[in-house]
């Protein structure tokens, strides 16, 4: 049976010895999915004592990371996510004090420390500004998760080198950690830990029978009665329970829904009517159908009879949808609304009449430059809708790219993706990395790497290379090459030649994109488009390349003729 993540909290804050508590935390527990596409988020924050507005910098930050959290998407990693959140509260909270009469004196601010913590699957991730502290208690002793950002001057003596406001931008550490079930995590300000030790908040947690709410109590009592004057927080989290793997999203869907019957024309499919297959594949089966309550014509995907046993393989499949419902772009094929219960497990998408991008370059065989340019672009658009989302397609080619009667190219299929939020989360499914075509799959995947977005540019190179030229950038070669040395060893072969009108900087441009290296490929999709419509500088300015590297045969030729000069010239020597 599956097992969802549950922990105990107790937290507990007090002025101490101060005229008003600076201080501020929470926490929040979502309910499903968030639970498990965000997990649990918890946040102290501690505002600086050289300021009067400190504590409205505290609730600021605490607020807006347990509110502004939730609302990113569940496509997204917790690091991005966090620090997309922890970066615009900092602006924030940076221009609040600029437009304050502290504008000159940032000590005197919209200041303030910040220590964050998310529990998503079986994961701690930690974010830290500050001199707040993260701990994890074992036994009686505790070790700091986190690092001090404070700058010793003198035994007595320091100043913050760092907080949350204090600058326009910030440097927000974060690491990921593993945890178990009952262990114990710790976020405590200064007025707490400079004043008890482990030995004395494993005792306090120890008297109080598990209420961690009383425990925090008597720890910051403790720490006072030491000689506190600071403010005092502290907040006690024990893992009581992990999730299992089996509860993923889509393992359940597995579970529970059957597999489709084999789906005729003219049948009648859970509210649908079959008109007839349109393609058949090892993955799967697609059908055009008709919606019996809008009357909308649709697509139907179904799991492939071969694979349907295989449950990576049905995982994937599930994605396709979940991914789609996450995506808004009008060069990325929609989801229909699912408005009735779903008995098996099936796709459903909206009906694209027009062809393959495939079919369309058999078509057009030498197509004007201009064609190219607009498809590329308007593929690039619908891939950054997948980068902005933190997912990487993986499986971009000619057959996976319609072009509609309009002339609006829409991207399909979406069981490669890569979704570094979903990644996160604990599975059983053991997750596979190569999926899309060898042709134009990123070299790095035959190294075993994971791609990344300039995976998928790689790929976009390749595809605008095959739509000019009707060749491969590499052939067949990229597929054999399975060590960094192999593909240091690859050979571009232009796309120009005497029978097109393309500028050699555009060749540069693709060059570039379909680089065996993806760090010396263009950085985002946007200067890969730019390069293709504008002369690049980088390009123009290049000295040209020596005769051998452009072309090996005529220069061996070349210089064969030239010691055959030679010898004959000392031979006609020889007889005078």
């Amino acid at each position: 049976m599956s097992r969802q993540l549950k922990v105990t909290a107790g937290q507990y804050s007090d002025k101490g010895r101060k005229e008003i508590n600076q201080d501020f935390h929470g926490l929040c527990v979502p309910r499903e999915p968030q639970l498990s596409s965000k997990g649990i988020a918890i946040a102290l924050a501690d505002g600086i004592s050289s300021s009067d507005v400190s504590q409205e910098a505290a609730q600021a930050a605490v607020t807006a990371f347990l509110d502004d959290y939730y609302c990113t998407s569940d496509a997204w990693s917790v690091k991005t996510s966090g620090e997309h959140v922890l970066t615009a509260t900092n602006s924030w909270l940076h221009s609040q004090t600029q437009q304050s009469q502290h504008r000159y004196d940032r000590e005197r601010g919209y200041v303030c420390t910040f220590s964050g913590l998310v529990i998503k699957s079986r994961t701690a991730y930690l974010f830290h500004v500050g001199d707040a502290r993260i701990y994890r208690l074992h036994g009686s002793e505790l070790e700091q998760l986190t690092e001090d950002h404070r700058v010793r001057v003198s035994s007595v003596q320091s100043y913050l080198a760092r907080a949350m406001g204090m600058d326009r931008k910030v440097d927000i550490d974060y690491q990921a950690i593993p945890v178990e079930e009952g262990e114990l995590l710790l976020l405590a300000t200064d007025g707490v830990y400079e004043f008890i030790d482990g030995a004395g908040i494993a005792a306090a947690i120890a008297g109080c029978d598990g209420d961690l709410d009383q425990a925090a109590r008597a720890i910051v009592d403790a720490a006072l009665q030491r000689g506190s004057t600071d403010n005092l927080t502290i907040q006690i989290i024990r893992i009581d329970q992990l999730p299992t793997p089996e509860s993923n999203e889509m393992v359940r869907q597995i579970a529970e829904l059957p597999l489709p019957p084999a789906l005729e024309a003219r049948m009648n499919f859970d509210g649908y009517q079959i008109v007839r297959e349109i393609r058949a594949s090892a993955r799967s089966h697609i059908y055009l159908a008709v919606d019996n309550d809008s009357g909308e014509r649709v697509v139907i995907k179904t799991p492939s009879v071969d694979q349907q046993a295989n449950p990576a393989y049905l995982e994937r499949f599930l994605m396709e949808e979940w991914i789609a419902r996450r995506i808004n772009s009008p060069h990325v094929v929609k989801p229909c609304a699912q408005t009735r219960p779903r008995h098996y497990i099936y796709v459903v998408t909206e009906y694209i009449e027009g062809q393959t991008l495939a079919q369309w370059m058999i078509d057009n065989p030498k197509p004007d430059l201009a064609s190219v340019r607009g498809l590329v672009e308007q593929i690039a658009k619908g891939l950054q809708a997948f980068h902005r989302l933190e997912m990487v397609h993986q499986d971009l080619k000619p057959d996976n790219i319609m072009i509609d009667g309009t002339g609006t190219v829409k991207i399909l299929d979406f069981g490669a993706t890569r979704v570094a939020g979903v990644m996160e989360i604990a599975t059983p499914i053991e997750q596979i990395n190569l999926l899309g075509s060898a042709a134009y799959a990123a070299p790095e995947y035959f190294l075993g790497e994971n791609g990344s977005s300039r995976a998928d540019i790689y790929s976009l190179g390749v595809i605008t290379y095959q739509m000019l030229s009707g060749r491969l950038p590499y052939g067949a070669e990229v597929a054999k090459a399975r060590t960094k040395a192999a593909q240091k060893k690859l050979a571009y072969k232009t796309v120009l030649n005497e029978e097109r009108e393309i500028p050699a900087w555009v060749d540069d441009a693709i060059r570039k994109a379909v680089e065996p290296d993806p760090f010396a490929r263009h950085e985002e999709l946007s200067e890969f488009v730019f390069d293709l419509h504008h002369p690049n500088k980088e390009f123009l300015n290049k000295t040209k390349p020596p005769l051998l590297e452009r072309n090996p045969v005529i220069f061996w030729k070349s210089v064969s003729f030239g010691l055959l000069l030679a010898l004959l010239a000392v031979s006609l020597g020889r007889f005078h």
